[in-house]
């Protein structure tokens, strides 16, 4: 699925995971309320609820009623192997096949050589 036929929700997500993963949101940090997340983004507040939730579902944050959802310890870490798995399983093939039938030389990639 391309990146532009994704649902807004999960395109959300990615950004909140990212955020995440490169430590914009620490462990112990709250995120953005729903509200002020999707004002920020442009967004339906039901569609960030939604994105939030997911992360929710899969135990990376925890819900302080009244107060917001924190990113729980060992996020980043879970997250980082997550989506590390993905793009192994699901974008690299891709690209790597892509690299292929463009005879792009892998050096050239790293920087190694000049095209």
């Amino acid at each position: 699925m391309s990146q532009s036929s994704r649902p807004v929700y999960l395109k959300l997500r990615d950004m909140i995971a990212a955020a995440i993963i490169e430590g914009r949101y620490g462990e112990g940090d709250m995120l953005p309320s729903v509200r002020a997340f999707a004002a920020e983004q442009g967004a339906n507040p039901l569609t960030v609820a939604k994105a939030y939730q997911q992360f929710q579902i899969d135990g990376l944050v925890e819900v302080q009623r009244g107060v917001g959802m924190r990113v729980v310890p060992g996020a980043a870490d879970k997250l980082r192997r997550v989506e590390r798995a993905r793009f192994i399983d699901r974008e690299w093939p891709e690209i790597h096949a892509r690299i292929r039938r463009l005879g792009i030389d892998p050096a050239e990639l790293l920087g190694l050589t000049e095209h």
